[in-house]
């Protein structure tokens, strides 16, 4: 037994006093003469007696008495060692889109909150945060609303960066207990394979899961521009059952274009076809009704008039791989002698390529890096005879780039780096048997640009990055074979379309997203975002003929988005949620440790008010002084 307020059980030394007093009280009796006290000898002695034995039980009970009632301003009570320690709470509620699924007719994060708020005390002070939201030290009564009101979120922490989270809302005090709850459904996408519980932490999971484990989802689109005047619009879907078919449909704005059924395969995939006008405006919307998640059932792209890059050869090749390259349907293409060049014209381009030039002049090295900082992007393929003089100069002043040497020696392009950014989505796996271009000549570089060609001893063959791109190779017929190998395709028309980020026909929310649009616009004008009245600025960077648009934060809901100028649309884009929490794949919580999990809510309060019960007995005690001083009165009228 313990004590609230154990200095109070010194009053249990006055006791000693009403002791004292019975014992050495200074009472005496006298003796009274009597003519015959013979029959009254044996009364008085009785009477002693009595009055003996009900002093003492009147002492007794008094004392009894005063220390219930000192033992009671005591206040004692028992528990359990963790229940007198300090606590801290931090609640991770998962608000993830995979918690719309729902459980008898309500979502997870429905459920959830209600249950949360029903069982907490609304005296505990903790911190709670979501994905993207965060209470510090607050009180259920403080954030009702708000975890009534708490709307679904695309992101989702991985079990690693819950426990950073939690870490930064717990105090550095070693002495208290710190339980961290986590309310999820635990998809296994939250766990990195390395995930390492703190030992301190008291962590406790509640796993939210829904009665049926199937979703279907709308994945992703793709456009295939056919030979006439329509082209296919492919749409892929998951998570469906083979048995039956799921009606899709297709919309433009809100108008019902075009209605078909998804039959799903053996590995729960589909894919269904749309045929679409090749070359029309389309602001797309694909819709499904599936009773699991809500927020994949639609799936917005558009179709925006496409717009040609702009691309200016200066070339002194008689080789005409380049007119071939840039066919007129995508790339407005030119193509000048030195000699003949308008200097000018190189204010509108988005790609100038230096092909096979002895030198290149200062006036146009002047140009050229003007051209290159105003967000342009620059192909140099050199000479065999080049005057490596000149091209140095223009290479060291837009990156620490600098041919050395010439090269006279039969070699092969036998290396392809595949995580470099022009190559990053061409091969489907990496290829190891294709048909190695030769080289005859070349020179050797030396550069800071990352290689994305090398040749097979160790040399680069194209070297480049953001906007700059060089070879180290002479394409001409006579000393290399590179313009008739089929890499050539992928490499100069990645480079052209890294000029001009035209808008893809969908983007991802969470991921950082360019796009160029092409505007002039005055040095206090802005570009601004907006939907149905919602509305924002993003990042932008102006050159001269167009506007690079940069999207990260925002924006924070998926739809059809207008780009507008002094509000006036200039062109549309498209945002949709990620898709990686459609399939609903579960983590086995079991196999981590130093975790306690819980069937639910209520059940894990039940559990951590066991761990904190204090059982009093000041109130025992009252009750017996009572008794105790009801005892006193009986003792008074009975004993005599």
């Amino acid at each position: 037994m313990q004590f609230k307020h154990p200095e109070i059980l010194w009053a249990l030394f006055l006791l000693v006093i009403p002791i004292l007093i019975h014992l050495f009280q200074l009472r005496r009796f006298t003796k009274t003469p009597f003519t015959n006290v013979a029959m009254l000898q044996k009364v008085i002695l009785e009477s002693r007696k009595s009055n003996t034995l009900k002093k003492w039980l009147l002492l007794i009970t008094r004392l009894l008495l005063l220390a219930a009632i000192i033992i009671a301003f005591a206040q004692p009570f028992s528990s359990t060692v963790s229940a007198l320690q300090e606590k801290e709470t931090v609640v991770y509620l998962d608000d993830s889109f995979s918690m719309q699924a729902k459980n008898n007719g309500i979502s997870l994060l429905e459920k959830a909150v209600q249950d949360f708020i029903k069982n907490i005390d609304g005296d505990t002070e903790f911190s709670l945060f979501t994905n993207e939201k965060t209470f510090r030290n607050v009180r259920v009564k403080d954030i009702q609303n708000s975890l009534l009101s708490l709307p679904y979120s695309y992101k989702q922490l991985s079990l690693d960066e819950i426990a950073l989270k939690a870490n930064s809302l717990f105090s550095k005090n070693s002495g208290s207990i710190k339980n961290l709850i986590l309310v999820s459904d635990f998809q296994e996408r939250m766990s990195t394979g390395s995930t390492n519980v703190d030992s301190v932490l008291a962590v406790h999971f509640i796993p939210m899961r829904p009665r049926e484990a199937q979703n279907v989802s709308i994945d992703s689109v793709f456009v295939d521009d056919g030979l006439n005047e329509q082209a296919t619009l492919n749409v892929f879907l998951s998570g469906g059952n083979q048995d039956g078919a799921l009606p899709i449909s297709l919309y433009n704005n809100n108008e019902l274009i075009a209605k078909t059924a998804a039959k799903f395969k053996s590995n729960e995939n589909a894919k269904v076809e749309f045929t679409i006008p090749a070359d029309e405006a389309l602001n797309g919307r694909l819709s499904i009704i599936d009773n699991a998640l809500g927020y994949d059932n639609k799936f917005y792209f558009n179709i925006n008039s496409k717009e040609k890059i702009k691309v200016l050869a200066i070339s002194e090749s008689d080789s005409d791989f380049l007119n071939r390259l840039f066919r007129s349907d995508e790339f407005d293409f030119q193509k000048y002698a030195l000699n003949q060049l308008d200097y000018s014209t190189l204010d509108n381009q988005n790609v100038v390529i230096l092909n096979n030039l002895k030198a290149v002049p200062s006036s146009l090295q002047n140009i050229l890096r003007t051209f290159k900082n105003d967000g342009g992007t620059l192909i140099v393929i050199p000479a065999i005879n080049s005057d490596l003089d000149t091209y140095n100069t223009l290479l060291s002043s837009l990156s620490a780039t600098q041919f050395s040497e010439r090269i006279v020696s039969d070699e092969q392009l036998t290396k392809i780096s595949f995580d470099h950014p022009l190559y990053r989505n061409v091969f489907e796996q990496e290829v190891t048997n294709f048909q190695y271009p030769s080289v005859k000549e070349y020179f050797k570089i030396q550069t800071s640009l990352p290689t994305a060609l090398s040749l097979d001893g160790g040399d680069s063959f194209l070297v480049g990055d953001d906007g700059l791109y060089v070879f180290t190779v002479p394409l001409e017929v006579g000393n290399s074979n590179f313009i008739n190998s089929p890499l050539i395709v992928p490499t100069f028309y990645n480079m052209a379309q890294s000029s001009l980020q035209t808008p893809r026909t969908y983007q991802t929310l969470g991921e950082s997203t360019t796009v160029d649009i092409s505007a002039e616009i005055g040095n206090d004008d802005i570009l601004k975002v907006a939907k149905d009245g919602y509305e924002f600025i993003p990042l932008q960077q102006t050159f001269p003929n167009r506007v690079r648009l940069t999207f990260e934060q925002n924006p924070t809901e998926d739809g059809i988005y207008s780009i507008l100028q002094n509000q006036q649309p200039l062109q549309n884009i498209s945002f949709n949620f990620p898709r990686t929490e459609s399939q609903l794949k579960y983590l086995d919580i079991g196999t981590l440790e130093n975790v306690n999990t819980m069937d639910s809510i209520p059940e894990l309060f039940q559990y951590l008010k066991a761990e904190n019960n204090i059982t009093a007995y000041w109130k025992w005690f009252v009750i017996l002084a009572l008794l105790l001083a009801l005892i006193e009165v009986l003792i008074q009228k009975f004993v005599t």
